[in-house]
């Protein structure tokens, strides 16, 4: 959803099984869709709570020889002091932030929207609630890391998450976004966003992947972060 709004089809969405009065938005990782994370959902669901999964638009990556895939934002390389797409992450995250516009249009409180996201669709989703001026419910972010690390705290000056919870998860055996990415990460949000409410685990022999386990921890945080009103 970042760029040309015709560049993306609709989110793939699983519905509230009644009146939803809370809603995560979840992003993708690089080359995927948002259709295999609504299945996931749609097995972890919560009755109250409707699953927002759009699409990345497709774009040449500069990491896969400009082949064209869904991204949010152009990866010139996973090295950990790489330069970064700025241009297209903050585009990409202004276009995620329309999405939270439009929950709250809807008649969805923005304290009661959580953010998450898988690999580069976790590292959206980490910059977009730390510089949104909407107080978010929290963020999943799962086997991912923080982009545009050094802007910060600059970057979310006037933002409205100080108090963020967030569940960070992340397989011990990942050889496309290393474990120690994911604990740096950790570290620097404890520097931006109250200490208390960060929660990282890590899970054995996990690659670059989600798993069974980490699902139901991720279930357990919504249920906590965004219960029944």
């Amino acid at each position: 959803m970042c760029g040309n709004s015709m560049s993306a089809p609709l989110p793939a969405l699983v519905p509230a099984a009644r009146k939803a009065t809370a809603a995560v938005i979840f992003l993708h990782g690089l080359g995927d869709t948002g259709h295999g994370w609504a299945s996931a959902f749609t097995g972890i669901r919560t009755a109250h709570v409707k699953y927002i999964c759009p699409h990345a638009p497709t774009i040449p990556v500069s990491l896969n020889m400009r082949m064209s895939m869904p991204a949010w934002f152009d990866i010139y390389s996973l090295n950990h002091n790489a330069e970064e797409d700025a241009i297209g992450i903050k585009r990409a995250s202004e276009n995620i932030k329309a999405l939270i516009d439009q929950e709250v249009k809807n008649g969805i409180p923005s304290h009661r929207i959580m953010l998450g996201g898988f690999s580069q669709g976790g590292a959206l989703s980490l910059y977009t609630a730390l510089t949104s001026q909407h107080k978010l419910a929290g963020v999943v972010a799962l086997s991912c890391w923080l982009p545009l690390r050094n802007s910060f705290p600059q970057a979310c000056a006037g933002g409205a998450n100080a108090d963020l919870p967030l569940l960070q998860c992340h397989g011990d055996a990942d050889g496309i976004v290393p474990v120690a990415f994911g604990r740096q990460t950790a570290e620097r949000m404890k520097s931006l966003v109250n200490p208390a409410n960060i929660t990282f685990k890590t899970y054995r022999g996990l690659a670059h992947d989600a798993c069974p386990e980490e699902m139901v921890e991720v279930k357990r945080f919504i249920e906590k972060q965004l219960p029944p009103v």
